[in-house]
């Protein structure tokens, strides 16, 4: 061999070695930009408190996640978002923010933290900037077996024991809803007027749950906020109460928002 080819020989090796290791470290870093997020926090909504995501929690513990559950005081937008901000802030790294119903209002609001890399919507609010929780209820007729009641001379709103189990949590025992119900966290009525500042969702990737039984919201309520959002979006037939009636098929969605989040 001429000297003139084995150097263009080595150099042609040495090119094609270097593409190599490019393309390797590149795919490195690729896999861990896609690791998944290990910190979850899951936010309740009305009528509920954290308790409920007992079954959620079971699931993505066995996983390997870290998931803290928040109590909100449901007292007004402000509060619920302070002890959100408090458990993210508590968090060694990212976080993928979940919230249910009335915690979907809260979520929009604290998923602004920069910890938070992505949302989950379990059938829940979804307001846009200056919008209020109220005119999603309103925007649709509600179904009969909404329960919701006028606030009480307190300025507190509960779910009517008469409609809880059809209304809020149909496809659980009758012994479960009875606890659910008298467990049931009331919310200030004002936490529906209070208006979102910024909307998390147009900055961050967002997934939504329709529960397609859902008395509590209307699920077509929950498609019209979802898709404005432009979320990705999954439908399970279940009850408001899905989280709790379908913990496994929640907990993928959040796993799914996990491993496709960008650390």
């Amino acid at each position: 061999m001429k000297t003139t080819d084995l150097i263009k020989q080595l150099k042609r090796i040495f090119l094609v070695t270097v593409m190599a290791l490019i393309a390797l470290f590149a795919t490195d870093t690729v896999a861990q930009t896609k690791s998944k997020v290990k910190n979850i926090v899951l936010v309740h909504g009305a009528f509920a408190d954290g308790s409920g995501y007992k079954g959620v929690y079971d699931i993505l513990v066995k996983q390997g996640y870290n998931v803290s559950v928040v109590q909100n005081p449901l007292t007004s937008l402000k509060d619920d978002v302070a002890a959100t901000n408090r458990i993210i802030d508590r968090q060694d790294g990212p976080v993928i923010l979940v919230g249910h119903s009335w915690g979907g209002t809260v979520i929009t609001q604290a998923g602004n933290n920069p910890k938070v890399v992505g949302l989950v919507y379990i059938a829940a609010f979804a307001p846009d900037k200056g919008e209020d929780t109220l005119q999603w209820v309103m925007s649709l007729p509600p179904a009969p077996e909404n329960g919701i009641l006028p606030p009480d001379a307190n300025g507190m709103v509960y779910f009517d024991k008469a409609k809880f189990h059809a209304g809020f949590a149909a496809d659980v025992s009758d012994d479960l809803a009875g606890f659910m119900y008298a467990s049931q966290g009331p919310i200030a009525g004002q936490c529906f007027t209070d208006k979102v500042e910024t909307a998390a969702f147009r900055n961050k990737p967002a997934y939504g749950i329709v529960a397609t039984e859902d008395k509590g919201i209307n699920p077509d309520i929950q498609r019209n906020m979802y898709k404005r959002a432009n979320m990705k979006v999954t439908e399970i037939k279940a009850s408001h109460a899905v989280f709790i009636s379908q913990p496994a098929k929640v907990a993928n969605v959040i796993i799914t928002a996990a491993t496709s989040a960008v650390k």
